[in-house]
């Protein structure tokens, strides 16, 4: 590999046989490198091929501003997520290395912000939660800085938005969506979850990606009109709350549902109210 650019001593940018940029980073990788000499790669630590030039020239620029420490630390809380959760965006990379630097510094000034959305996170997206809890003690141990436990929450938000490929406040946005309808259905149906359920934790799935699409307004068309004669029939209750449901959409967020729509809440709810207390 040879050198394209030379971000610091740590970190370069060099193209790979394709001509495609990478962003290399190593301690002292680059000391007494210039352009266009080759690197020493017993000294790489990380390669990061991205999906675009454009991720490839915003990580280079970040890399480029914080320590060698805390990139190394962000990219083992990276590898320890997509071992969890699966496939996460390229970009994670950079949000959540930004998001860690900023929390690093403001916690050594004592300017921690608070997370008012902390209590939702935890119910919502308890893995992404624990994997936050799990961030917060390596950036302890590897830094030796103590996050707060609303920082955890943010990490987990960083977490969905790379599921979802979503931006922040879009996920921040559904997070709501799914608490409303969530609160909607326990009063409707005069209920409380059994949150270690499957039941309950397919329902905030599949909430989870039915309020993305209801955000970004991308339509599920109708399909077997049989089917939600069935649906409708065999689960009535749970039929006429996903109903309210709708009505409180359109309302709220000018968005109608579909038929379609509405059979999957109405499936979702039923199973929820069947193990409901």
């Amino acid at each position: 590999m040879k050198i394209a650019k030379i971000l610091n001593n740590n970190v370069v940018v060099v193209q790979d046989e394709r001509g495609c940029e990478q962003v290399v980073m190593g301690r002292g990788l680059a000391f007494q490198k210039r352009v266009g000499d080759a690197l020493d790669t017993a000294r790489v630590e990380k390669v990061f091929a991205l999906q675009s030039d454009e991720l490839v020239r915003r990580l280079g620029e970040l890399l480029s501003q914080i320590p060698l420490d805390v990139m190394t630390t962000c990219d083992c809380i990276i590898g320890l997520a997509a071992q969890r959760l699966g496939k996460l965006q390229d970009s994670l990379y950079i949000t959540l290395t930004d998001h860690c630097y900023f929390a690093i510094e403001r916690q050594k000034k004592g300017l921690a912000i608070k997370n008012v959305l902390l209590w939702d996170i935890k119910r919502l997206y308890p893995k992404e939660f624990e994997l936050g809890q799990e961030a917060r003690a390596i950036i302890a141990k590897r830094l030796n800085v103590e996050l707060a436990e609303d920082e955890a929450g943010f990490i987990a938000l960083h977490l969905v938005t790379a599921q979802l490929n979503s931006e922040m406040p879009e996920v921040m946005h559904v997070t709501r969506v799914m608490q409303e309808i969530l609160q909607l259905v326990k009063y409707q149906l005069q209920l409380e979850y059994d949150e270690e359920s499957l039941s309950y934790q397919r329902f905030v799935t599949h909430l989870k990606f039915f309020a993305q699409r209801m955000l970004t307004r991308t339509v599920v068309e109708d399909d077997d009109v049989s089917l939600h004669t069935a649906v409708k029939d065999n689960y009535a209750k749970a039929w006429k709350c996903a109903e309210k449901i709708a009505q409180h959409l359109n309302k709220s967020y000018q968005r109608e549902l579909t038929t379609e729509e509405i059979m999957f809440l109405a499936i979702h709810i039923e199973r929820v109210r069947k193990e409901g207390r």
